[in-house]
């Protein structure tokens, strides 16, 4: 489609390096460039809004907004992005045609149109999709907006759907948080509980596959094995070892006894075993091998993926896809040659003519979804141009795609098998062996060659046929006899938990979690099955762990890519949601959800996005409104002596400060309570002891109206201040006894200064919420216990 001569046209980037890859394709002095620097807008705070929406107060509760207000964001050294905004809008003045070249995406796409709502923009508005940085991808991706006039019209659908999420982030993690931690929160835990629509469900998968592994209980079971000699003396040991496995000895050494007496034919198979290479890699899965390998947190291989996309030597990073469409078959070629420019060693390995496998288990497909698999492109990095981690990743990305067109490697595979007659009927005993015959892919990779499969997260491993290095020579019908035969124990393990680098793929696949047949037919995806309806978005799924760990819901074990273990504070606070709201708890519900939410990004026409938009934020106040409702009636989360430390992630107990000790003394000698064993020497059982028997915080109340006069302090307030009082050796000030402010600031002043414990019942201020905590500064603002959304970063109007 032709322009309009002098049309003036401004380009719209999500960074400066973007920027400077395209600029040298511009010619014309009507063609403007701006870049963002990331999210340009930032959500106004709730109290910034309205006063009384800043204290944390259940009775004000459902906060909804028809739209989030927004003003200029900061950047990371925290400077305003107040001036770019303006030359921004300074550069639409001048043009007559807005083209968004930013990254990719749904979140690419709302970075842009963000800005041009809040500005006002109502002009024309292209879509440019970049898939990749490179020169031939560039001229493609121009040829391809040519095409089609309604680019723009299809990708503020695709803002509109980012925006829904926003939206709903907000609201959830807002209300969700405050109305949890007023009223579900058990007192010994003194963090907030963070609510999400994305993170709650995450947190569930975690916090099941925790309560399996606790709960987990070792049997042993039992193998038969059956050493042989043949009549030419070879001697090799088989195994009954079936898939249901044998809890009962008396039935192992009744196959054992029948076993011993043996004699006959061995029954010998041998047949080639072919081994294609494993699919290319989408962004969770390219996480999954570096944390594996590298150690990675998945953040850090975006970030990296990210920088490599920016500067033109990978594919677009954030994608759920592991296929390449079909049209690509002809740059494959292109490709190759120029990554063994760099990969010199594996140019003499590569066949004459490449391999291209099509089909869904193939590499090849039709259509791969929004964005294709993360591969690399003609450009490659020359000499001594990347830092270390990005010449490993770009090397791992670079090897898989040679990988997948090499032949398929071909495993020589023999099979020595006899049966058994026993009391419980014929009893199959083998032993295997395999030997590689032809390498084919695995001569990319070496000694480093991948396992044929990963192993499912949160499965527990079960025990492969019984395999031996190197079989001796024997033939099929050869007579043999059993020289004996043994009963060997093993032990049922429990599932593995899931690791830092496995959580992005078990949200994304959620479908390999389940084992219903009718919950997983509900996980499928008919339009591209391999990518099953999950958790959250590519982009955002390697956000969550961060944001579980702030929260202290899980903590990090040891090792190379540590597994996730769900904490006190974690299981408390999913049972406390699911008790209320089950449906904020169940992770195969939030998927079809999710599968709902994205039907607004695939509106037909702009109308038609606008209108499924509205209904879902008519939806969302609703599900608010619901769960506010819901948590209102309900109290506070049970919580017994003896749980691990509610304040952090689980691990060494340390013993609690003395101040501590000395308040749970007196509560116990007011109340008549015995004190928990081991409470002066674990500060977890400690805490759980206070959280149990100390009266509950009370709810911050309004301020008073001007001129109506102070309110006085709590009576937990007033019995501290008179017992620092007499500590110090001083009278308490009579305005200590009716003014709420005078109290605190006195409590403030003197707190630290005075050594022991508090009154039995006493309360520390404000700045010393533990009780009997020592008195520290008050809390920065950045710690108030402030809204914020859960599981977005930023929000914008509709």
């Amino acid at each position: 489609m032709s322009r309009p001569a002098g049309e003036r046209t401004l380009f719209f980037f999500e960074k400066p390096s973007a920027m400077r890859q395209l600029q040298r394709f511009f010619k014309s002095p009507t063609t403007t460039c701006v870049a963002a620097e990331g999210h340009l807008l930032s959500a106004e705070e709730p109290g910034d809004l309205r006063p009384e929406w800043k204290p944390w107060r259940f009775d004000e509760l459902p906060i909804v907004l028809d739209a989030i207000p927004v003003r200029a964001g900061k950047n990371r050294s925290g400077q305003s992005h107040k001036p770019k905004l303006d030359a921004i809008r300074q550069a639409l003045r001048d043009a007559d045609r807005v083209v968004i070249a930013t990254d990719p995406g749904r979140e690419g796409s709302m970075i842009a149109w963000e800005v041009l709502e809040h500005l006002g923009w109502r002009g024309r508005v292209d879509r440019l999709k970049l898939g990749a940085l490179d020169d031939l991808s560039i001229r493609r991706a121009f040829a391809v907006m040519a095409k089609e006039p309604d680019s723009g019209q299809r990708d503020y659908a695709a803002y509109l759907e980012a925006l829904c999420r926003q939206y709903e982030d907000y609201h959830l993690g807002l209300n969700g948080t405050r109305a949890v931690s007023l009223r579900l929160r058990p007192a010994a835990f003194r963090e907030p509980w963070r609510f999400g629509g994305v993170q709650t469900p995450t947190l569930a998968i975690l916090a099941d596959l925790e309560t399996r592994i606790r709960d987990f209980v070792p049997r042993d079971f039992f193998k038969v094995g059956l050493p042989v000699v043949t009549r030419g003396g070879a001697k090799l040991t088989l195994w009954h070892a079936p898939k249901e496995r044998i809890f009962e000895r008396e039935a192992a050494e009744a196959i054992r006894d029948a076993a011993a007496r043996w004699s006959g034919r061995l029954a010998v198979e041998q047949k080639d075993v072919r081994r294609p290479p494993p699919k290319l890699f989408s962004k969770d899965t390219l996480a999954r091998r570096c944390a594996k390998r590298f150690g990675w947190d998945p953040q850090h291989t975006a970030k990296l993926a990210q920088e490599l996309y920016d500067r033109g030597y990978l594919s677009y990073p954030r994608t759920e896809s592991e296929h390449l469409p079909e049209s690509q078959t002809g740059d494959a070629a292109a490709v190759v040659a120029a990554v063994v420019t760099v990969l010199s060693d594996c140019a003499p390995l590569l066949p004459e003519a490449l391999v291209f496998r099509r089909g869904l288990k193939g590499h090849y497909v039709k259509d791969p979804g929004e964005h294709h698999a993360v591969v690399p492109l003609r450009k490659v990095p020359a000499g001594a141009g990347l830092a270390p981690d990005l010449s490993r990743l770009w090397e791992l990305v670079a090897k898989s795609f040679l990988a997948a067109h090499m032949p398929d490697g071909v495993d020589a595979r023999t099979t020595v098998s006899v049966e058994v007659a026993t009391p419980l009927g014929a009893k199959r005993f083998t032993v295997g062996g395999s030997v590689v015959r032809v390498p084919g892919w695995r001569a990319i990779y070496g000694a480093e060659a991948e396992p044929d499969a990963e192993a499912v997260p949160g499965k527990a491993k079960r025990d492969d046929e019984a395999l031996v290095a190197r079989l001796p020579a024997v033939g099929d019908g050869e007579d043999a006899k059993a020289t004996g035969a043994d009963v060997a124990t093993a032990v049922t393990e429990p599932p593995r938990r899931v690791t830092r680098g496995e959580l992005p793929v078990v949200m994304g696949r959620l479908i390999d979690q389940v084992d219903d047949p009718a919950v997983k037919r509900a996980l499928e995806n008919p339009a591209n099955p391999n990518e099953p309806k999950g958790l959250g978005t590519a982009a955002t799924r390697d956000t969550m762990l961060p944001k579980l760990m702030k929260s202290h819901y899980i903590a990090l074990q040891k090792g190379k890519d540590p597994a996730i273990e769900v904490t006190e504070v974690g299981l408390a606070f999913l049972a406390a949601v699911r008790r209320v709201f089950p449906a904020y708890g169940d992770p195969v519900g939030r998927a079809a959800f999710e599968a709902e939410l994205a039907e607004v990004g695939q509106a037909p026409t702009r109308a038609e996005a606008l209108r499924r938009a509205e209904a879902f934020r008519r939806r969302t106040r609703a599900r608010v409104g619901e769960l506010i409702a819901a948590v209102s009636g309900s109290a506070a989360l049970d919580v017994r002596p003896g749980a691990r430390d509610a304040s952090g992630p689980g691990g060494p107990a340390r013993a609690p400060t003395a101040a501590m000790v000395a308040y749970a003394v007196a509560l116990a000698e007011r109340k008549g309570l015995k004190l928990p064993r081991g409470l002066k020497t674990d500060a977890r059982i400690c805490r759980t002891f206070l959280g149990e028997h100390a009266e509950p915080r009370p709810e911050r109340a309004e301020a008073p109206a001007k001129g109506a006069g102070g309110r006085p302090p709590s009576p937990a307030m007033l019995r501290y201040a008179q017992s620092l009082a007499r500590q110090l050796g001083t009278d308490c000030p009579a305005e200590v006894a009716e003014d709420f402010s005078a109290c605190r600031r006195f409590l403030d002043a003197h707190g630290g200064a005075a050594k022991g414990a508090p009154e039995a019942g006493a309360k520390p201020s404000r700045s010393a919420r533990e009780p009997g905590a020592k008195a520290r500064a008050p809390r920065r603002p950045s710690r108030r216990r402030a809204a914020a959304p859960s599981d977005g970063a930023s929000a914008a109007p509709f």
